[in-house]
């Protein structure tokens, strides 16, 4: 199986892709985008600021390492019946994108890539989301203000019916409690 946790920055996915791998153990492959290849990690530091380039440059090299990352992590990880946990996925890649490529471009792009078996969107406030983080960070990364999450969470909430066996969980709670709800949404 392969499933995805989806999110704000700041909505918690991280932690409960770590809680459901150590729920899962050994039969779990945890895994992220972007990844942490070198097409990631050219991603992760446009994502810093590190450098630019424009937006749909940008989904050109999220398309390019999710196809890498099929190939080197994700396919052979089912192959050998293992359960694959991404913290983060093609939902993603609609909401945050579409805040500067025209959807239709994103669609396109992202068409040959397996869907995942079940999606769960963790729906945390973006005003929540930009406390946590700046509790836990000392720097802000390209989609990390407050227009801008909102814009993005109303894209994952528009954008979620294209996904199938997607479920949304209220991410404003304890973080045992939003586990609990993972696992049931994808009945574990």
């Amino acid at each position: 199986m392969f499933f995805v946790l989806e999110g704000l920055d700041g909505s918690g996915i991280t932690t409960q892709t770590n809680l459901l791998k150590n729920y899962l153990a050994k039969k779990a492959l945890l895994t992220k985008e972007p990844s942490d290849g070198l097409i990631g990690g050219l991603i992760k530091s446009c994502l810093r600021h590190e450098w630019s380039t424009s937006p749909l440059a940008l989904q050109m090299l999220f398309a390019a390492d999710r196809a890498h990352h099929l190939e080197s992590e994700i396919e052979p990880a089912l192959k050998q019946n293992k359960i694959v946990i991404s913290d983060r996925y093609m939902l993603s890649t609609y909401a945050f994108g579409a805040i500067g490529v025209d959807i239709a471009t994103i669609r396109a792009i992202n068409a040959p890539f397996r869907k995942p078996d079940a999606t769960v969107f963790i729906d945390t406030p973006p005003e929540v989301c930009i406390q946590r983080m700046s509790e836990s960070r000392q720097h802000v990364e390209l989609f990390e203000e407050l227009g801008k999450l909102k814009k993005i969470r109303d894209n994952y909430l528009r954008y979620i019916k294209e996904f199938p066996d997607t479920h949304v969980i209220n991410g404003n709670r304890d973080m045992h409690e939003v586990h609990e709800d993972v696992k049931k949404a994808l009945r574990l």
